[in-house]
């Protein structure tokens, strides 16, 4: 037959405004729409049904649905760095001067050279990427690989950077009403009613989902339902919204469209909404199932409920002659919007033996013809659909007449949409009766207390009635996943279940014979909803096909993982303005303008700009840190140590969960006192280490290396939150809070008690690892008794507004006693000198505390720790385990970092072998000599030994092994 094409129809389209036409161009040619349209809507009007390929056979593909379940009809939009491929045609509302290219198709998609994969089609079965590419191994890298990434990917990813704006919200409420349909609407409804403060979130740009569509009467209920929200100071409503994913604890993410596609308005393209709700309830609808018949990918086979918001949406006709195949009622309803449109419908093909509802009783008495127990043996076209020919449901497919039709409406039924649910935990339990799976109401996702706040409602829990007045009865769906029901292989080997990635009734046949019978496994095997739409559309019709195969319920079966986000996030979205000089922001202390502008050198440590070295004129980097060394050992120097983590831990439990984390008691810690602590990971090697202070009865400070400290939080408030969520435990990053300062040398005590105030310094009254609080010359201040340098110290954290003003006050008031500012690298000696460890110098990820001689930092009193049953394993309790020693020179050169100590022999590929490694070298100022610590096999017991270091310029340097403590080792100084 001719095809005569689609164009808009004369009257009816609600969203659309027709006294505004709008410019774009797809592939070069110039259309025009309307104010309103969608992309896909706009292209059909201008009588554009083929709108891609698909990604194996590069088959022609026209959109087959109307929302975000769309697989065919995506485009690569704009140009240069607003270009974004695999834009959904039909979410991407019409923006004037669009600009739309086709993807997957060369040189055109008219004439795609890359649809010669279809003739291949025999010899392309699924999986056989893994059976193909193996031998000769040889090819892999110069045939094999280069032809795969060049096909991989369906779009062309942008090059240009992004010049548009992003931005991110935080939202909090009571109640979450995800879906701005009828049912979305009365919950929002009543639990305003109820008190609560509401947020409803609707994806699209119109409120009530279908029903103004679908029903009689449906536009005035949801005007009346909004016309009550919108007067309520409690409820908030939002559109053009769409909640991507649901996390635990009510936590939701959303991306709400501003100005999508649109750079004329100068506000932020998209806004990520991160929601914290009390509880939630996903009023999130269905999805309409197509139907698998032969040739059922032809451009014009379209859902039921797509074609029927064509028509009634955007006053579109996707066809002029109309058949429905169906197996339920609701198909029913676009036979009628399509006649009422004054399109032509020579028939509903029903499956079922029996139609005589309302709806099938409407539809005969308009004249439609309706076929039962009929089914599509195959639609006819290549291009375009040119006609059917029908068949016995029940039977092979032998023809019983033909049809002559441009456009083919399915519906296999409905899928509640039950993603949200599912991502944070809820389980979905398979409805025979009404051929689904729905979420369980005897598994709910539980809350930490045990208690449910994800709640379903309306299409999304199973119920495809609209509520209240607008309720209308259907007649019984019947489960179609073959048509006809005894296909024999030639059709089902053309019934398409995943449009996009071209899989197959026969594909998932294939992998149920070959052994996968996981749902997971044949995803994998097939590619079977692993496109862009996330197997929206195939996922149910393909695990019914693998549960058929093996002869097995389709709840025994059951479903794929659903996974965040339902539909795509661009990552600039993500990122927001964490991009350019934001993307990793340099952080400062409150003290950082006094280190400039007295000259310090700084280096990064982690996010943070620490200073290295104040060197003066004259001097260079390292004559900086001998000079800084040396007036501290002798003198005072103060130290920037803000960056240092501090966090509180608070509750009833916090003692029990930090005796858990470290490796030593702190619930026996005394209030006033300090104690230092190792933490390690779940495999027994340490991870941190630092000093924690016992505030209150129930609460602990806990401080961290500056790498560590966003780190550790998040690996107590994981251990909190999945292992011991029922500990009565809180805790709190303080680390920019407060500015930390370090007053350290023999002069320490006369400088501090110079400056007035509240807190007794004395040795008895504050001894070492002791702590007090008051007032320092007016500066509310928390000081510590604890020392990195091994000399008399005092750590000083005062609220962070204040930290550049007692750093003034101090070099003020020590200006005769030499006070000199100290940078990171003279306290990494001055801690050499004394032999404490480094975390990230002396570990690498593979130490235990164990290892460098820490034994005493281990309680011998409690049963566990994490990582205490990890250093039971044999390869951690072997003696011949790498010890931390000290090492010293006989060169009199510094020994490199990292330098390795041979053994005698060498290993099978003629490489020395090695006894040991070189951790932390430094030249000291204070003993005038190299010093270095290093892991050595059997190290504590070869002291006096000496260790050959081969160089890469062929000299081999010496070291005796020796004590790790070179300085002070009574430790006098620290403890005066």
């Amino acid at each position: 037959m001719t095809h005569t094409p689609p164009f808009r129809l004369p009257a009816g389209g609600r969203r659309i405004d027709r006294a505004f036409q709008l410019p774009f161009r797809f592939d070069g040619r110039h259309l025009r729409g309307l104010t309103g349209d969608s992309l896909a809507s706009a292209l059909l009007a201008n009588g554009q049904m083929l709108m891609g390929r698909s990604f194996k056979y590069h088959r022609p593909r026209g959109p087959v649905a109307s929302g975000a379940e769309e697989p065919n009809a995506l485009f690569g939009l704009g140009q240069g760095g607003r270009f974004e491929p695999n834009q959904r045609a039909t979410t991407t509302a019409l923006v004037p001067g669009m600009i739309l290219r086709s993807q997957n198709c060369w040189p055109s998609l008219d004439a795609d050279i890359g649809a010669v994969n279809g003739a291949l089609a025999p010899f392309l079965p699924a999986g056989f990427y893994y059976k193909t590419f193996i031998h000769p191994r040889p090819f892999w890298k110069h045939v094999f690989e280069p032809i795969i990434r060049r096909s991989a990917g369906l779009g062309r990813a942008p090059t240009d950077a992004d010049p548009d704006r992003y931005e991110q919200a935080y939202g909090f409420a009571d109640t979450v009403i995800v879906g701005g349909g009828i049912a979305g609407l009365t919950a929002a409804r009543d639990a305003a009613e109820a008190g609560d403060r509401v947020l409803v979130l609707e994806q699209d740009a119109l409120w009530g989902g279908r029903t103004p569509t679908d029903h009689q009467g449906g536009q005035a209920a949801i005007e009346a339902l909004l016309a009550d929200l919108r007067a309520r100071d409690t409820v908030t409503l939002r559109r053009n919204t769409m909640a991507t994913g649901l996390y635990d604890h009510g936590y939701l993410i959303a991306r709400e469209a501003l100005a999508d596609h649109d750079p004329n308005q100068g506000i932020p393209r998209q806004r990520l909404w991160r929601i914290r709700a009390g509880r939630v309830i996903a009023a999130t609808g269905a999805l309409e199932r197509p139907l698998a018949f032969a040739c059922n990918d032809v451009p014009g086979v379209m859902l039921a409920s797509a074609v029927r918001d064509f028509i009634a949406e955007f006053g579109v006709a996707p066809g002029q002659r109309i058949v429905i195949v169906t197996n339920n009622d609701d198909a029913y309803r676009t036979a009628l919007t399509a006649h009422a449109a004054g399109l032509d419908v020579p028939a509903i093909v029903d499956a079922r033996p029996l139609a005589d509802g309302a709806l099938p009783q409407a539809a005969r008495a308009a004249g439609i013809a309706v076929l039962t127990g009929t089914g599509i043996a195959k639609v006819k076209g290549h291009r375009h659909v040119e006609g059917v020919i029908l068949c016995d449901q029940s039977g092979e497919g032998r023809p019983l007449q033909s049809l002559d039709c441009d456009v083919v409406a399915m519906s296999g039924g409905w899928s509640p949409v039950v993603h949200l649910y599912s991502h944070c935990g809820g389980k979905l339990i398979w409805d025979e009766g009404a051929s689904m799976f729905r979420p369980d109401p005897d598994r709910p996702p539980l809350g930490a207390d045990g208690s449910g706040n994800v709640t379903v409602a309306g299409a999304a829990n199973g119920d495809l009635r609209c509520a209240g007045a607008l309720e209308q009865d259907e007649g019984p769906i019947q489960p179609v996943w073959v048509m006809p029901a005894r296909a024999p292989y030639k059709l089902r080997s053309k019934m398409w279940l995943d449009f996009q990635n071209d899989v197959k009734v026969s594909d998932v046949e294939l992998a149920a014979r070959e052994g996968y019978a996981s749902v997971e496994h044949t995803k994998r095997y097939t590619t079977l909803g692993m496109a862009t739409d996330q197997g929206k559309l195939s996922n149910i019709n393909g695990l019914a096909v693998l549960s058929d195969a093996l002869n097995q319920p389709i709840e025994a079966t059951g479903t794929t993982t659903f996974r965040p986000p339902y539909t795509p996030l661009t990552l600039a979205t993500i990122a927001a303005e964490a991009k350019g000089d934001a993307f990793q922001p340099l952080r400062k202390t409150p003290i950082h303008v006094w280190h400039d502008s007295h000259g310090a050198s700084f280096e990064p440590v982690g996010h943070w700009r620490r200073p290295y070295a104040y060197p003066r004129a004259g001097e260079d980097r390292h004559a900086a840190v001998n000079r800084e060394i040396l007036s501290v050992r002798r003198g005072v120097g103060t130290l920037d140590a803000s960056t240092l983590g501090k966090i509180i831990v608070k509750g009833p439990d916090a003692g029990r969960f930090l005796d858990m984390l470290y490796t030593n008691m702190m619930s026996t810690l005394p209030v006033g006192k300090c104690r230092y602590g190792l933490m390690c990971s779940e495999n027994g090697f340490l991870m941190d280490d630092g000093v924690v202070a016992r505030l209150t009865d129930d609460t602990w400070l806990c401080h961290t290396t500056t790498g560590g400290a966003d780190r550790i939080h998040g690996h107590m408030e994981d251990w909190l939150q999945c292992e011991w969520w029922d500990w009565q435990v809180y805790t709190a990053k303080l680390t920019e809070q407060f500015a930390q300062i370090a007053v350290a040398g023999p002069k320490a005590r006369a400088l501090l008690e110079r400056l007035p105030g509240t807190i007794d310094l004395s040795p008895t009254a504050l001894p070492f690892m002791g702590w007090a609080e008051g007032e320092l010359d007016g500066i509310p201040a928390r000081i510590f008794r604890i020392s990195f340098s091994g000399e008399l110290s005092y750590e000083i954290a005062v609220p962070a507004s204040r930290g550049l003003d007692l750093w003034t006050r101090l070099h003020e008031r020590g200006a005769d006693l030499g006070i000199t500012p100290y940078g990171t690298e003279a306290m990494h000696v001055m801690r050499a000198e004394k032999g404490f460890i480094m975390i990230g110098d002396e570990t690498d990820g593979t130490i235990i505390p164990q290892d460098l001689g820490l034994d005493w930092a281990i309680s011998k009193k409690k049963t566990d720790y994490i990582g205490k049953r990890a250093q039971r394993r044999s390869h951690m309790t072997d003696g011949a385990r790498w010890k931390l020693v000290g090492l010293e020179s006989l060169s009199g050169k510094v020994l490199p970092d990292g330098a390795y100590a041979v053994a005698e022999g060498a290993n099978p590929n003629g490489q020395r072998r090695t006894q040991g490694r070189v951790t932390s070298s430094y030249h000291s100022p204070t003993l005038d000599k190299p010093i270095a610590m290093g892991l050595v096999r059997h190290g504590p017991s070869r002291m006096g030994q000496v260790l050959d270091f081969p160089m890469p310029s062929g000299e081999v340097m010496q070291a005796r092994i020796c004590d790790p403590v070179f300085y002070d080792k009574e430790g006098s100084r620290q403890n005066g």
